[in-house]
């Protein structure tokens, strides 16, 4: 599978193409996407050899003079590659449980290293499924490091924050940029901070939702990956509200962790492109 964004301009898509076709490459699925605004050029393609099997090593020396010929931020991965994930809990379960179901049966799309938290609550439920689980310190400047250090030692390529309930620092959130992915339980960018569903009902909104996004140092701005709503009217209680919305959050969660696992979501500035 190849990946890649660069300046957009003629003959990406060509030179692509034509580089799979000279050696008996055949294309599974293409998608691109021009931002003419950007002026950034988006591609994913999956593709496999018509005869022998490609030997990833070579075929990544002789694309990269294609690639530096239009300066192209790119990655070739394998067929299945799957990233590695560390997931970080507070105490609510709704999220971690059905990343846990979703990974156990095969359809996550990542492997999963372990799971972090700054309570013990969620302990029994990942060593139930085999899974490293570890305490994290009390105080704020430890408590960050131990996390690095887990994430570092994992060999994870993102972190996932699955009702997290700590703001990362500035520093932490800029050294895991493009690497860390928040379920906010709200429709960002309305009803940020806490006690959204609260809110939510003083305003007897209609719709409650959840947005999966890239974590920043600015909270909740980071650039969205998934979102999802569903429609409540003024009978539904702020108990009503808080249980449809878990069940958003968990849905909305594991659509980007899927899509990132699967090489599909792009950042482009403080949006994303996702090709799903």
């Amino acid at each position: 599978m190849l990946t890649l964004d660069c300046e957009d301009r003629p003959g990406i898509v060509a030179a692509v193409s034509g580089f799979l076709a000279e050696r008996d490459g055949f294309i599974l699925d293409s998608q691109q996407y021009a931002d003419l605004d950007a002026g950034r050029f988006f591609m994913r393609v999956e593709f496999k050899a018509a005869a022998a099997p490609f030997e990833t090593a070579l075929l990544r020396a002789q694309f990269t003079p294609v690639a530096a010929r239009f300066g192209m931020d790119w990655a070739l991965a394998e067929a299945g590659a799957r990233p590695r994930v560390l997931i970080a809990v507070s105490k609510g379960s709704h999220c971690l449980n059905d990343l846990l179901h979703r990974w156990k049966t095969g359809s996550l799309g990542v492997d999963i290293a372990g799971v972090v938290s700054n309570h013990d609550t969620l302990r029994d439920l990942t060593e139930w499924h085999g899974l490293p689980f570890t305490r994290l310190p009390e105080s704020k400047g430890a408590q960050e490091g131990a996390l690095l250090a887990e994430f570092e030692h994992a060999g994870a390529d993102y972190l996932i924050l699955a009702r997290y309930m700590q703001v990362l620092s500035s520093a932490l959130a800029d050294r895991l940029a493009g690497r860390c992915i928040n379920i906010h339980h709200s429709f960002l960018p309305g009803f940020k901070g806490a006690r959204p569903y609260h809110r939510a009902h003083e305003r007897g909104v209609k719709l409650i939702g959840a947005t999966a996004h890239f974590v920043t140092s600015d909270l909740d701005e980071g650039p969205i990956i998934e979102q999802a709503v569903e429609r409540v009217d003024h009978r539904a209680s702020v108990e009503d509200m808080i249980r449809i919305g878990r069940d958003i959050e968990a849905l909305v969660l594991a659509r980007a962790v899927q899509w990132v696992g699967a090489h599909r979501v792009f950042l482009n500035g403080n949006r994303t492109i996702v090709f799903r």
